[in-house]
């Protein structure tokens, strides 16, 4: 996610995400491994708020996927090789650029805590494993939504929103494209 005051689209600047090896390199193979059944499943689909349902049925919040991939993003975050930048209190990070094995799409994870990130528009669209670490008075929301997937289609705009604690979001966006006003 790049946090800059560029409006241009980004299809492969932000690649930048600290060392690589590990942790990081073995991390960051772990994470394709775990992310390509989710992109396999997304295929041709439309990215739309059934896509979004039909995610939440497959790969849910209970689920064994979701735990490993939350672990994985703690031990990223202690390992540097995610979230390696911070800008107004949001860490962030292109952890892999746009890869055909993983159907085009980038994978991007920033780390919120109760703060509103930058306003932005998904060209292809954008789709969010929501990972809440902790919260007050239960799990962190991510743009209102709790622990899962959530859908954005192409074109849709919002201003990222964690509330109620803290969560990382990991972004699966087509072609890495993400367009910041």
């Amino acid at each position: 996610m790049d946090m800059s005051s560029d409006t241009s689209t980004d299809t492969s600047r932000d690649t930048d995400t600290g060392p690589t090896d590990t942790g990081t390199d073995g991390g960051v193979a772990a994470l394709h491994r775990l992310i390509r059944p989710v992109t396999d499943f997304i295929g041709a689909q439309p990215l739309d708020a059934a896509l979004g349902e039909r995610l939440n049925r497959r790969f849910p919040a209970d689920g064994p996927l979701y735990a490993q991939v939350l672990d994985l993003c703690r031990a990223g975050l202690r390992e540097g090789w995610i979230c390696p930048r911070e800008h107004g209190g949001i860490r962030y990070g292109r952890v892999i650029p746009p890869d055909q094995a993983l159907g085009g799409f980038s994978v991007d994870i920033v780390l919120m805590k109760d703060i509103a990130g930058p306003r932005h528009r998904h060209p292809l669209g954008e789709i969010d494993l929501i990972l809440p670490v902790s919260g007050p008075s239960g799990p962190a929301r991510f743009d209102g939504h709790p622990a899962g997937w959530l859908v954005y289609g192409p074109d849709s705009v919002h201003r990222p929103t964690v509330s109620s604690g803290e969560a990382f979001v990991l972004y699966l966006l087509p072609q890495g494209q993400i367009d910041f006003h």
